[in-house]
């Protein structure tokens, strides 16, 4: 398979704290290596795992060392330095999309990256112990996400947000295809329980994207994203399958989004535990 990585993404959230745990594996020239990324608000550990682990594809499962992930919750024992991990998670059922988020481009050969959303919304219970801060969860929110391919794109935009009323997840990227590149675009709103998706395969095009701000067009419909704060913290990124690229993620900060058909208003959302990253320089 030459080099490739594949990793999940669990981000939990209470209205007081935001956490994100990253579990991965990673190959690069024929050796592979597995990792753990914890992300806090303002703090942030990429942590190496010596041994063998298991990062499946079909769902968010991963098992490293003592530490696994799974659909159903998250069981940490960590002591490595600079960061000690410990306790126990536990998911209620996950809100799947109708279908796969990336439609019919899943089936395109060679792609750069794949991406795959488990779980738009979904209830956490228990807690961690994250050095000496005490991360407590009782029936709150989480969002499940993969990615899986040789790297990230080289330029790209990602969001997530969990409302009150639902979750939305965008992610917009310059697509690699041989020696030619396309902008391409994937979103999924969820409010009220009714899902919307636009999408390059949809017809979906990025109107303009500049640092922290994005606007996408499906016929009468205008999704808008803007970020409100700083870029936010480093954290590692795959590159042809190692961890080598640096890449800024704000795992909770303020955001704002508007969804419109034609000039009339019909969602408006503003957050400050909204997740944004971008690599999308004019």
């Amino acid at each position: 398979m030459g080099n490739h990585f594949r990793g999940w993404y669990f981000k939990c959230q209470s209205s007081t704290q935001t956490l994100a745990l990253i579990p991965a594996v990673h190959t690069h020239q024929g050796r592979s290596t597995c990792s753990l990324q914890i992300v806090e608000e303002q703090d942030h550990w990429n942590i190496p795992l010596p041994g063998a682990g298991e990062v499946r594809w079909d769902r968010p499962w991963a098992k490293i060392g003592a530490n696994q992930f799974t659909p159903q919750g998250i069981l940490l024992d960590l002591s490595s330095e600079p960061c000690r991990a410990v306790g126990q998670l536990h998911f209620g059922p996950p809100t799947p999309l109708p279908g796969d988020i990336m439609g019919p481009f899943r089936f395109l050969p060679f792609l750069e990256c794949r991406h795959r959303v488990f779980s738009m919304r979904h209830q956490v219970t228990g807690q961690l112990q994250i050095n000496e801060r005490l991360y407590r969860f009782d029936h709150d929110l989480g969002y499940m996400e993969g990615d899986q391919g040789r790297s990230f794109p080289r330029r790209y935009l990602w969001t997530q947000c969990l409302f009150p009323e639902g979750s939305l997840m965008l992610s917009a990227a310059d697509i690699p295809l041989g020696p030619v590149s396309f902008p391409g675009v994937i979103a999924a709103l969820s409010l009220f329980s009714k899902v919307m998706i636009l999408a390059t395969y949809c017809g979906a095009r990025i109107l303009s994207v500049q640092g922290g701000k994005i606007a996408v067009k499906q016929k009468n419909l205008l999704l808008t994203a803007e970020l409100l704060s700083d870029p936010g913290q480093p954290l590692r990124a795959p590159k042809q399958g190692k961890m080598s690229r640096t890449i800024r993620e704000n795992l909770s900060c303020h955001a704002r989004y508007r969804l419109y058909d034609g000039d009339r208003l019909l969602w408006a959302g503003e957050s400050r535990q909204a997740s944004f990253e971008y690599e999308f320089p004019s």
